[in-house]
């Protein structure tokens, strides 16, 4: 069992006396199939409790100003954004409740999520599962398409709704580095030829877990062979090359390996300030967003491995123990809203890839998102799609970020 982070938990457990003053509807199944007005009216008035990464300002401000705009004009909802450095630090809160026996009341209305922490709650009941068709736009969605419908492997099976899309790249500074290594193997011969300057931040960072999991599937040969259910065998064989790799590598490190970023932020920092070569993130347009900002000089570009990197979707999930479903249901619907998806791709907002088919959304939205300019820093998503790689199911995910604390990390 997972440990409660009590910060985390005081700090919502402070929110939830106005949360449960409010009389949404907690029994999630009477809403579902129901119509849309009906679930409408049973929102108005309400509050969200949103967990969600709280590391970007940019996706801070959205999410709080525009999203937080639009469903308190439009429905009266008050959409209360709660920071986290880590998903599963909202994970936690709610399995804590819910083994306390907190099971209409809890103090988390929804979460920023994928992958592993998706598998925690689903497999444990803890999400609340059955509602996305009864989302006027879930028609936007092309559940077809598996990387939509499966999320690090695991069926969403109506129990999260899509918010948007993502691929791994690599940015430098074209006066500094003119040539970066544009391969994973021409990669590891760059940074033992460059000491210092390179690092990645500790797992279970998002982040470093990523680029970990891009030198394991370049120990495995290619991503082919790490798809499907977890395999011991094939781990353990995989990994002990993975192993060697990166402690070959600890040397030519930032500070010789000594020590880790601890987070995706810290190694951002270390790259403006010039410290270190190479910056990477799963959100290729944050390059733009931090050379608008003045964080990243105008001379910073980006880049995809020839030999690929990992793409995924994000999601967000309404727990089993939420108080205010109908209102989490009606913020869900408006993130799915064409104007919604639209205004997060702008590159001076967030820059990230919508998670719904344009070509299902109105003349005008097509139009809006066919004028979008691509930021000169930030890689087209065509271009790094062409070698867009699965990410592995969960199990593997697990499995290598406690290798990597055992046998790298310590």
């Amino acid at each position: 069992m997972k440990t409660v982070n009590r910060i985390a938990l005081a700090t919502t457990l402070a929110l939830a006396p106005a949360q449960l003053a409010w009389a949404d509807t907690a029994d999630g199944d009477a809403l579902i199939g129901k119509p849309w007005e009906e679930v409408v009216a049973n929102a108005r008035g309400g509050t969200v409790n949103w967990f969600m990464w709280g590391g970007a300002d940019n996706i801070n401000q959205y999410v709080s100003d525009y999203i937080g705009g639009l469903v308190k004009e439009r429905y009266d909802i008050t959409l209360n954004r709660v920071g986290l450095n880590d998903t599963v630090e909202a994970v936690n809160i709610v399995l804590g409740e819910t083994e306390a026996g907190v099971t209409d009341a809890g103090s988390v209305d929804m979460i920023w999520i994928n992958g592993e922490n998706f598998r925690t709650m689903k497999q444990a009941d803890l999400a609340f599962c059955g509602y996305t068709e009864t989302l006027p736009n879930n028609a936007l969605v092309d559940w077809d398409n598996p990387a939509i419908a499966n999320d690090f492997g695991l069926a969403v099976d109506g129990c999260e709704v899509p918010w948007s899309r993502a691929q791994f790249a690599f940015a430098y500074d074209e006066a500094a580095t003119p040539t970066p290594p544009k391969s994973m193997p021409a990669l590891l011969e760059w940074i033992k030829a460059n000491p210092g300057q390179f690092t990645y931040p500790a797992p279970p960072d998002f982040n470093g877990s990523v680029f970990v999991r891009h030198v394991f599937v370049h120990a495995a040969g290619g991503a082919d062979n790490v798809l499907g259910p977890f395999d011991q065998a094939k781990f353990d064989e995989i990994s002990a090359e993975t192993w060697e790799i990166l402690n070959d590598l600890e040397p030519h490190l930032w500070r010789e390996g000594k020590t880790y970023p601890n987070s995706i932020t810290a190694l951002q920092s270390l790259f403006a300030n010039r410290e270190v070569a190479l910056y990477f993130s799963y959100e290729p347009s944050g390059f733009g967003v931090a050379v608008q900002n003045g964080t990243f000089p105008e001379t910073v570009r980006s880049f995809g491995l020839t030999d690929g990197t990992i793409g995924n979707t994000n999601y967000t999930i309404i727990p089993a123990n939420s108080p205010n479903k109908a209102a989490a249901m009606v913020v869900s619907n408006v993130l799915l809203s064409g104007e919604a998806q639209y205004e997060k791709a702008k590159p001076d907002v967030w820059g990230t890839s919508p998670a719904i088919d344009i070509a299902r959304t109105s003349a005008e939205i097509q139009a809006n998102f066919a004028s979008i300019v691509r930021h000169p820093s930030v890689v087209s998503a065509s271009e790094l799609a062409k070698a867009a790689l699965p990410e592995m199911q969960a199990d593997w995910i697990s499995a290598v970020e406690q290798g990597w604390l055992e046998n790298v990390g310590r």
